[in-house]
């Protein structure tokens, strides 16, 4: 017989807290949990359990207790969720590590976090649940199981981070994610069926790192990069796949992959690679991309510079398909200048523009660091450097604070010189497949350059990105609060020069993430002056940043 708890702040006998339910229940039991917002932090180890919202689906809100700490972390435990709402604090709304969960009609948030974390050979059984408002959807790293009818959306980077694991994904929509819908990785074999990826700001569905997906009547939408993307020493099958609204081609095999597109009769259809895309530019995509680049605050010296390239990159594709011979150019660049002045945004931007013209057969983009490139002990790095260079093949692999993988950079230089030198080759060998390009300080990257006689002829421009000025921080704040529905009073915007102007005399000065800062601060700040009214502000309040709001954040 099944042990039933209560919880519930009026009923009579009930347990007032989920915890304390929990605590006080048996393996076996099932908690029952009243309508209403808890506020609970569930630490669930080794235990059997099943938890529902007594009268189901949106009654039952879980909101972490402790920030930055999962709503509820299970290790190594059986247990069952139906019907609830978790709401993360900046941490997974559900960490699971070994063991078996399974969750129904449930929705989840986390913040600036993981929405679902299952990990370390647990098993799964996930459907017709809700995630939104996270920094990534779901991680599946290590685990096998089941996804059936849930809905992804509103998601910062990745809908779905798959690594080193073997899921069913069916009937999932994944949807509005800033970076990937699906990333598979590291060896992984999932299946994902008849799911639907639509408005991401990169590639739809990503295939990286030797990993062997079945992807079966899967359809991809209104993806920035290409629909679906698969490097080269990766496996597996397109069965009825479909793109539409996504950059050329839709779907992108590298040479060297051994993945198969097929039609459901099983007949292979050819593979599309870098050596059969045909050439041609999008002249629309081109002159949308360059208005994008001119509509940045700023930068009017790197604005020129990238124009001058485009000019040239677009004038020898007209020379070419007229027979006429072509002065070879490198797309690989040097972006040199302090954090937080665009380079990463150029650098998205130069790629889609790439791919426009039909100089690379994708839009996508790669952004890696040290820790991303440099292994452990001899030859892990190669094996690394290779990985993450595949991965980026027919659009952009950008290489943040390069200068930290040279030999004059503290300890641990070797491995970063091997990383180097994996590069240099690389950047020979798939010279036509992908534009590399290398931020850093002006001073760092020129030691940088000098790391290995062939590295810097490589690299056919070095472009300067200057510091922001104090009227150009301001536009940026300004920005910022226009796209997030907010309206700066004058004189808070005054105020904030003054602001600036002083942080750009520290040594520490971060330029455009300043402005960053300061708008989520004072975003905090006007939070806290709003609940203090003690009731419901009108719209013009909740959109309203005073200048004290201002005077808060900066005090802060």
């Amino acid at each position: 017989m099944t042990i039933t708890l209560h919880v519930s702040v009026s009923l009579p006998g009930a347990y007032p807290t989920i915890g304390d339910a929990v605590q006080a229940a048996p393996d076996g039991a099932t908690v029952v949990v009243a309508p209403g917002e808890y506020r609970e932090r569930l630490t669930l180890n080794r235990r059997r359990l099943t938890l529902t919202a007594a009268d189901g689906p949106n009654t039952v809100s879980v909101f972490a207790r402790v920030a930055g700490a999962p709503v509820i972390d299970c290790q190594d435990s059986t247990v069952e969720f139906h019907a609830l709402t978790l709401h993360g604090a900046d941490a997974p709304a559900i960490s699971v590590v070994g063991g078996s969960i399974t969750m129904h009609d449930c929705t989840l948030t986390a913040g600036a976090a993981v929405a679902v974390r299952i990990r370390t050979r647990a098993t799964f059984d996930l459907a017709r649940c809700r995630i939104s408002r996270a920094h990534v959807g779901m991680h599946l790293d290590n685990c096998a199981g089941k996804a059936v009818d849930c809905q992804i959306t509103d998601v910062v980077e990745d809908g779905i981070l798959i690594g080193s694991a073997d899921p069913v994904l069916r009937n999932c929509t994944i949807a509005d994610c800033g970076y990937r819908g699906i990333y598979i990785y590291d060896y992984s074999r999932p299946t994902v069926e008849n799911c639907e990826v639509t408005r991401v700001g990169d590639i739809g569905i990503a295939v990286a790192q030797q990993s062997s997906p079945t992807l079966r009547g899967c359809r991809v939408g209104e993806a920035r990069a290409v629909g679906i993307s698969v490097a080269a020493d990766c496996g597996g099958e397109l069965i009825d796949c479909r793109t539409e609204h996504t950059a050329s081609p839709g779907v992108f095999v590298a040479p060297g992959s051994r993945a198969e597109i097929s039609t459901s009769d099983r007949r292979p259809r050819a593979q599309v690679g870098a050596a059969e895309r045909p050439v041609a530019a999008d002249a629309a995509a081109v002159e949308g991309l360059l208005a994008e680049l001119d509509g940045l605050i700023g930068l009017a010296g790197v604005k020129s510079e990238v124009r001058a390239l485009i000019d040239e990159i677009q004038v020898n594709e007209w020379r070419r398909s007229g027979g006429l011979t072509v002065t070879p150019t490198s797309t690989h660049l040097v972006f040199a200048g302090s954090p937080g002045t665009g380079k990463t945004t150029v650098a998205r931007i130069f790629g889609r523009l790439l791919a426009a013209l039909g100089v690379l057969p994708a839009g996508t983009f790669k952004e890696v660091a040290r820790q991303d490139l440099v292994g452990q002990y001899l030859g892990h790095t190669a094996e690394k450097t290779n990985a993450a260079f595949e991965s980026a093949l027919g659009g952009v692999l950008f290489i943040d604070e390069a200068y930290t993988l040279s030999r004059s950079f503290g300890s641990g230089g070797d491995f970063g010189q091997e990383a180097i030198d994996t590069l240099v080759k690389l950047m020979e060998d798939h010279r036509h497949e992908v534009a590399v390009i290398v931020a850093g300080y002006t001073d760092e990257m020129h030691h940088f350059l000098n790391a290995n006689p062939g590295l810097a002829s490589r690299f056919s421009k070095t472009i300067e990105f200057e510091n922001y000025t104090a009227p150009e921080l301001c536009r940026i704040l300004g920005s910022m609060a226009e796209a997030s529905e907010y309206t700066v009073e004058p004189r808070a915007i005054e105020e904030s020069s003054a602001y600036f102007q002083q942080r750009m005399r520290d040594p520490n000065f971060g330029n455009g993430r300043e402005a960053r800062k300061l708008f989520e601060g004072v975003r905090k700040v006007q939070a806290q002056r709003l609940r203090q009214l003690n009731r419901m502000p009108s719209q013009d309040e909740l959109q309203l940043i005073t200048v004290d709001d201002l005077r808060g954040a900066v005090l802060a």
